[in-house]
């Protein structure tokens, strides 16, 4: 595609067949919902990109327009990374500027040309973030334009964020953490000041060890048991369910919802059974289950385990692997973080082979391929996802448009189960 502005003469180079990555790493405020995402690209098969830099912005650009911000969004807004020419020639416009937050990178000097191209973007109703934000001579205008101030937590000290934050006093600006990954971080943030925090610090919260896995936990584990043997036991099965009315509910309003694409509706757990069949049951009973054990942690965990569960599912017929296995291995692969309980106090009550337990464990085997490859992606670490890829004789374009894929059918889910 060709991207052109009036009175310029820029455009974004031809990308037919090129490879295209695209990672999204949430932010979120205070009580864990999602504020909005990062995006991170990768065009070709370099780990990042070299040379040109405002070359790699507009094949950038070109991937935002190509995958389309509301399907990798939500609607929420997209935080995307600016070179100078991006911003002074105009190219960011072809986002659309409700849903898009440029943010400006810490290397571009506050000249009065990049004053000037931010004033008018501004006035076109873009929002700006000052990203890994430190302070510099002449920095006041861009400050005074900015909405959002980026601090990156593991490279500014706290003393050094300190008087950061003083100087910034007064400023109408949201203030994000960046790259915080631990509780404790999260805390030092929140004590700070921020108000938005970017990292997976909500993926290793602390856990609680020695706990014990309450009684409707356990319930719900073995109705996964139950799912998962060699075949289902209909009246054992409807049984456990009808000891939980908020799981019945919730699986029963999945079965009738655009998901089944079913043509009548169903109001009882063994007619859903066999109106849609074992493996179909089998997936959405887990979905339910999922957000029950997701009960007071951020929807974002939520959100990710639907996107794991996909895009393994999806996947298990490119590795030989059994796609039933594989749903399962995604979306119980972030179960400590729901529950808080270490995944090697939870596993022996899961109803898994030795083999998919060994992968929930984090130990390297084949069935773990495509789970490895897709933490990898999360954390936009191409370098470890060609690795994984290579390792697997997994093909990297099927693997995105499999993820793409898959964060629509999570944000489906999500919508339905809530």
């Amino acid at each position: 595609m060709a991207v052109q502005e009036a009175g310029t003469e820029s455009t974004v180079p031809e990308l037919e067949g090129a490879l295209r990555f695209v990672a999204r790493q949430p932010i979120l405020d205070l009580r864990g919902r999602v504020h909005g995402y990062e995006l991170l690209f990768r065009s070709g098969r370099e780990a990042c990109f070299s040379g040109d830099g405002n070359l790699a912005t507009r094949i950038m650009l070109d991937n935002t327009v190509v995958f389309g911000l509301e399907r990798l969004t939500g609607g929420l807004p997209a935080f995307v990374n600016c070179t100078l020419e991006a911003l002074t020639e105009g190219l960011v416009e072809v986002l659309p500027a409700s849903m898009t937050v440029l943010e400006i990178l810490e290397d571009l000097e506050p000249t009065p040309e990049l004053i000037r191209a931010c004033c008018h973007l501004k006035t076109l109703g873009y929002r700006l973030a000052l990203d890994d934000f430190n302070w510099k001579p002449g920095i006041e205008p861009l400050v005074e334009l900015a909405d959002y101030i980026k601090v990156d937590f593991k490279a500014v000290n706290r003393t050094r964020r300190r008087e950061l934050l003083n100087r910034l006093d007064g400023a109408s600006v949201a203030l994000v953490a960046e790259k915080v990954e631990t509780q404790e971080e999260y805390q030092q943030a929140r004590a700070e000041g921020f108000t938005l925090i970017q990292g997976y610090y909500f993926c290793r919260p602390s856990l609680m060890e020695n706990r014990k896995v309450s009684a409707n936990r356990l319930s719900h584990i073995e109705i996964l048991k139950l799912l998962h043997g060699p075949s289902i036991d209909h009246r054992k099965l409807t049984r456990a369910l009808k000891r939980d009315t908020s799981l019945t509910y919730r699986l029963l309003r999945l079965v009738n919802s655009p998901l089944c694409a079913m043509r009548q509706e169903v109001s009882s757990i063994q007619a859903a059974l066999l109106a849609v069949g074992e493996d179909t049951f089998r997936r959405i009973a887990t979905l339910a289950i999922a957000s029950e054990l997701n009960s007071g942690r951020p929807e974002e965990l939520l959100r990710m385990a639907f996107v794991r569960g996909r895009f393994c599912e999806r996947t298990a017929g490119i590795c030989d692997l059994t796609s039933n296995e594989q749903y399962l291995l995604g979306m119980l692969s972030l179960l400590p973080a729901m529950m808080r309980i270490p995944m090697e106090e939870l596993s022996p009550s899961l109803p898994l082979r030795d083999e998919i337990r060994e992968a929930l464990l984090g130990r390297a085997n084949p069935q773990r391929c495509s789970l490895q490859w897709l933490e990898s992606h999360e954390r936009g670490d191409w370098e470890a996802c060609d690795t994984a890829a290579q390792a697997n004789g997994l093909n990297q374009a099927e693997l995105n448009d499999i993820y793409t894929e898959a964060v629509e059918w999570a944000e489906a889910a999500l919508n339905l189960v809530n």
